[in-house]
């Protein structure tokens, strides 16, 4: 079978599709045949080797997946042949086929195709864990979702408005704002794409602090990182939840620990994967409840750039160089 492999850390022009066998299963596996795959920036820096979960060497990377149950090991009791399922991996999944416990497998509900099925696990995923069990987030309180057109940012925004939040997209183009506002943004904030100075540090932070009644935003959702991070915490409300959910900017930040205390605020890290292996009961009530929000219409991944397995490090580099705006697919 095909499959991009990563036999060398680096960036994507590492990358090589090569033709590999067909994984045996274990007792308690399943084997899918894929149709769909999501890039994620986990992929992005697991190439390189700089991800908190770092597979051995070689190995395909893809971290989330749909398709099709092929084959089940003897011990498998949720799963039979023909049921479509998406798959949370971590990776393996840009590949014709992966072999995963059935704990990583979820079925596909009727209403929904591969493609969203795929690109709906590892954002909404996340952000419903971060808002809902990580923040807390009331009814009337204000979001700021930084990074707000990215798959992550996205699905954020829809689920902000879903929990009934005065949402701020913070964004880096007048392109990227006018997408998050038709997926119910109510405000947006333009910044640097490349970075803030100390003066535009001040000017971002004046920028909420003056959308929200000079009061800040009570949740920032941020995974951005870099020089964004303090300027978004000294704008949060007292009581405020900074997210800690990644550093798309490349650089992890180092705020002054004192704007904690002076502002009474949390800041709240965000792992998703590894909540998922300790409380896969809770996970599974997220995702029905994401099933149920997506067929009220009110979460609906955004996919807006296709690749086929062939060049799927040019969709990793697509992401990386962060030109995507929602959802990055790879065609299997």
């Amino acid at each position: 079978m095909k499959a991009l492999r990563c036999n060398e850390l680096g960036g994507p022009e590492k990358l090589s599709i090569e033709d590999i066998p067909v994984p045996e299963l274990n007792t308690n596996e399943v084997l899918v045949g894929i149709k769909s795959a999501s890039v994620n920036f986990p992929d992005v820096l697991m190439i390189q080797g700089l991800y908190q979960y770092q597979p051995p060497l070689p190995f395909t990377p893809g971290a989330e997946a749909a398709g099709i149950v092929e084959a089940i090991g003897s011990d498998v009791k949720n799963f039979k042949i023909g049921d479509k399922v998406f798959v949370m991996a971590g990776a393996g999944c840009f590949a014709e086929k992966i072999a995963v416990e059935e704990v990583r497998l979820h079925p596909i509900p009727s209403e929904m195709d591969f493609d969203v099925a795929a690109a709906l696990s590892m954002t909404y995923g996340t952000s419903i864990f971060a808002l809902k069990q990580r923040a807390n987030i009331q009814a009337g309180e204000t979001l700021l979702v930084m990074g707000a057109s990215g798959g992550v940012g996205l699905s954020a925004v829809e689920l902000g408005k879903a929990y009934g939040a005065k949402v701020i997209a913070a964004v880096s183009s007048e392109e990227k704002a006018s997408v998050c506002k038709e997926h119910g943004a109510d405000e947006t904030i333009i910044y640097p794409a490349d970075g803030l100075d100390r003066d535009q540090q001040k000017e971002f932070s004046n920028t909420i602090k003056n959308l929200t009644n000079g009061l800040g935003a009570n949740v920032v959702y941020d995974p951005v990182g870099g020089t964004y991070a303090e300027p978004a915490i000294r704008a949060t409300a007292w009581d405020g939840r900074y997210l800690v959910i990644g550093f798309a900017a490349g650089e992890i930040p180092k705020p002054p620990l004192n704007l904690a205390l002076l502002k009474n605020c949390q800041i709240v890290g965000v792992f998703w994967g590894a909540w998922t292996a300790m409380f896969p009961a809770e996970n599974l009530a997220n995702f029905n409840e994401l099933f149920s929000l997506y067929k009220a219409k009110k979460i609906n991944p955004r996919i807006t750039d296709r690749f086929n397995l062939n060049n799927a490090a040019d969709a990793i580099a697509h992401l990386g160089n962060r030109k995507a705006v929602g959802k990055v697919l790879v065609d299997v």
